[in-house]
This record gives structure tokens, C-alpha cells and sequence, in this order.
């Protein structure tokens, strides 16, 4: 039975789940696809993924390149193993279970704590499922919480994608960011910096985005309006999912999603179209602006003159 279950799962995923031949401990074997996967993880955390080779770890563990094939047949089974092994979160215990809301929050936190631990982790693309043993177990903490609402089993599924995502895409941005400081210095900011972004973004061509640069809001890059954004966004995120339970819960009748909406052709004709709009839409918000301009002036030059006529008057 454990033949035909080796066989039939990619070789990481064996080694991950223990369910792989291993080499034969001779007398003074010490290595250990354990250790193969620590050493990785310490050379990505210090150096990042890219620096990830099998001479750098067999040259951090003391061996040659080839010893480390008796245990991973590549570097991909390398890369795999050290994704499974940084999701060994501490997981809570049942419990400790609140509220489904206060559990998710946590469970969707845990994603970016990984990250913030190990830069590196989404830098590994997505193959697939889930199919090792601390993916799993983190994908059934989530699949805990959610055990009491009234949603099916594919509905859990997709919940927890979408946490699990929002997570992820979150904290690369918060590292990108954070990367990008350490770079490049800390960024631009404060009244002439903001005085000189609003002569470019103008009411005219970004009505929208204009007002938030005036406020000095676009250019805080050290949130200074005390706004966490991750942590409004997955309150929103929970305020969505507590509507459809509580639909679901009430009977109401409930749309679970809309089809995705039919993509706009990558077209050049169709990009030089939309191009001209903007410019139109910019030329007529332009000619606006001067109309009221123009109209604030015949006010004012029309209550001139009737002032000048009552002293004329008086």
C-alpha cells in the first residue's frame, strides 16, 4: 500500500508526508533531507530564494552537490519542501475557537506572518492544491472555523481561497514596499512633495484621485491617518461573508456569484479608442473648469458694477 501511494504522488510530496523511500543510514551518514530543507531555509531567509542552489546547501551542510540526490532527485523537490516547512504554524486548539469571525481573522493573519518570516515564500509559484501535511493542516484549521456556517463545502473552499489570498497578495506588497525602503531610502514625502505631485495630478485629468492628493492621504507612506489597511480590508472581506450566512441562515434567496464578466479584447483599435475617451473626458472636464471660471468672473465683474452704480446713486 505505501509502494502504490509513493507512486502516485510527485516526490516532494512523498518526502513530505514520510511515505518515500529514504537512503540507508550508514555508519556515518548525517545527512538528512530535514537538514537539507533547514539549511535551504537559512540561506534563502539570509541571501533570498535566489540564492537557493544545490552546491550553496551542500556547501552550508559540509557535503558534495551529488550526496544530496540520495535524498531530493531535484531542486524543485528542495523548493517544495521548504514551502511546507515554514507553514508549520502554531495551530490553535478547538478549544480555543471563538467566533467564526475572530477565527478567521487569525487563521488569515497566519498567511502574513509566514511571509513576514520568510520573505521569500510566495516567490515559490503555486503548483497546484494543497497536498502536503502543513498546508493541510493549516487548510483544516480554516475549514474549523467555518464548521458551523451554513455554507457548502465548495463555499468553504472558496472562502478560504479568498482570505488566504487577499493574505498573500497583502503581505507581498507590505514586503515589496518594505524592500523598496531599504533600497532606496525612505520615501518622498511632506508639503512640497505633495504641492508638487497635485500640479500633475489635476482635478481635470484625475478627478478622483486629486482630492486624496491634495489631503496629503496618496503620499502618506507611513500611514500616518492611523489606518491599517489590511486589517480594514478583511473586515470588509467578513462583513460580506456574515451578509450571505446570515441569507443563508434566514432562507433569503441568495446570488452565490455573478459570471465573470466578458474581458475587453487586448485590441490596439479598441486601446487607441479608450485613449481618446480619457483625452475627450480630460478636454471636457478642462472646458468646464473654464466655464465656471468664467462664470465666476462675470459674477464678480457684475457685482462690481453694481456697487459702482449704487455709490453713483448714493
Amino acid at each position: 500500500m505505501a509502494d502504490a501511494v509513493e507512486e502516485a504522488l510527485p516526490r516532494a510530496v512523498a518526502l513530505s508526508w514520510g511515505v518515500a523511500e529514504r537512503p540507508q543510514r550508514g555508519p556515518k551518514r548525517e545527512l538528512s533531507i530535514e537538514r537539507i530543507v533547514d539549511a535551504a531555509i537559512q540561506l534563502a531567509d539570509d541571501e533570498g530564494l535566489a540564492a537557493v542552489s544545490m552546491s550553496k546547501i551542500a556547501t552550508a551542510l559540509g557535503f558534495t552537490t551529488m550526496s544530496l540526490y540520495r535524498y531530493v532527485t531535484s531542486k524543485d523537490d528542495v523548493l517544495a519542501l521548504m514551502q511546507d516547512a515554514v507553514c508549520a504554524v502554531p495551530i490553535p486548539s478547538e478549544e480555543e475557537d471563538t467566533d467564526w469571525r475572530s477565527g478567521l481573522r487569525l487563521w488569515a493573519m497566519a498567511s502574513i506572518q509566514v511571509i513576514q518570516a520568510h520573505p521569500w515564500f510566495p516567490d515559490i509559484p503555486i503548483a497546484g492544491m494543497p497536498l502536503m501535511p502543513n498546508n493541510l493542516a493549516v487548510l483544516d484549521w480554516g475549514l474549523r472555523v467555518m464548521k458551523d456556517l451554513p455554507l457548502t463545502e465548495p463555499e468553504k473552499m472558496s472562502t478560504a481561497l479568498l482570505l488566504s489570498s487577499y493574505a498573500r497578495a497583502t503581505a507581498v506588497v507590505e514586503r515589496d514596499v518594505t524592500r523598496s525602503r531599504q533600497l532606496d531610502g525612505p520615501p518622498q514625502r511632506g508639503e512640497a512633495f505633495t504641492a508638487a505631485l497635485a500640479e500633475l495630478v489635476t482635478p481635470e485629468r484625475f478627478p478622483y484621485l486629486s482630492p486624496l492628493v491634495l489631503s496629503g492621504t496618496y503620499s502618506d507612506a507611513e500611514g500616518d491617518d492611523d489606518q491599517d489597511d489590511f486589517a480594514f480590508g478583511l473586515e470588509r472581506i467578513l462583513d460580506g461573508i456574515e451578509h450571505y450566512v446570515s441569507s443563508r441562515r434566514s432562507g433569503e434567496p441568495v446570488t452565490a456569484y455573478e459570471p465573470r464578466p466578458e474581458p475587453v479584447p487586448n485590441d490596439k483599435a479598441i486601446r487607441e479608442a479608450a485613449k481618446a475617451r480619457r483625452e475627450a473626458e480630460s478636454q471636457l472636464r478642462e472646458a468646464r473648469k473654464r466655464e465656471r471660471e468664467v462664470i465666476a468672473k462675470v459674477r464678480e465683474r457684475l457685482a462690481k458694477e453694481e456697487e459702482r452704480r449704487a455709490r453713483q446713486k448714493g
